[in-house]
């Protein structure tokens, strides 16, 4: 078994087992999809620790992206309980790893990405991957996308103080929505939420304790709050 074949059966059985991830399909995309290709190359090595990991770094004062914790990420994805017929948006996807599990579990996956540099990594990994069933588009994370709402899912990649009213429209009616909401100076520790859009309004409960890095672009007054 190849190096970091071991260490995706380690992250499966030593981070995502013993923390309630339980859907087969999950696991079973997880312990094969390879997290090591979405990495930059000098921090492969890194890939599949418990923790977020720095993709693109802090340019002109812009934040640092990264990848959430492999934990995290499969919760998540579990509480969203993404269907096969399923249409994904995957806001602030990054290099595109959430993209390639949401894509493996869904019938389709926009991933929405502000930077350009890290769209064109994530085309060109997931298109060498085999798949097609996704696409990117550069744009504000706050704004979704709305030219291809409604969505049944709505996937934020990272923490945020508020989900915006515009999210909410976006989703179709009966679509989730799932995000780490923090609050206070720390904005790195929070509750990850499920919201379902039930006769056009959007309310959630907190599930579980969750670490993620801040999304950028968010103001912190909200217009839709939990």
């Amino acid at each position: 078994m190849a190096d970091f074949e071991r260490q995706r059966e380690s992250m499966v059985e030593s981070q995502l087992r013993p923390n309630e991830v339980t859907d087969p399909r999950l696991i079973s995309i997880m312990r094969t999809l390879p997290r090591e290709r979405f990495v930059p190359q000098a921090w492969r090595g890194l890939a599949y620790i418990d923790e977020p990991i720095e993709v693109f770094p802090s340019i002109d004062g812009a934040p640092a992206r990264f990848l959430l914790a492999p934990m995290v990420l499969a919760r998540l994805i579990q509480l969203a309980a993404v269907e096969p017929q399923d249409k994904v948006l995957d806001v602030g996807c990054a290099t595109g790893y959430s993209t390639a599990v949401l894509a493996q579990l869904s019938r389709y996956v926009t991933g929405l990405e502000p930077e350009s540099e890290l769209e064109t990594i994530a085309r060109r990994t997931l298109r060498e991957l085999g798949l097609s069933n996704c696409d990117w588009v550069e744009g504000v994370l706050s704004q979704g996308h709305e030219r291809g709402a409604p969505y049944d899912v709505i996937f934020l990649n990272g923490s945020v103080q508020y989900v915006p009213e515009t999210f909410v429209s976006q989703l179709r009616e009966g679509g989730r929505l799932v995000a780490v909401l923090t609050r206070g100076p720390n904005m790195r520790q929070g509750k990850a939420y499920c919201f379902v859009k039930v006769r056009g309004e959007a309310s959630g409960v907190p599930h579980f304790d969750a670490g993620a890095p801040p999304l950028p672009g968010f103001a912190p007054a909200p217009s839709f709050t939990f």
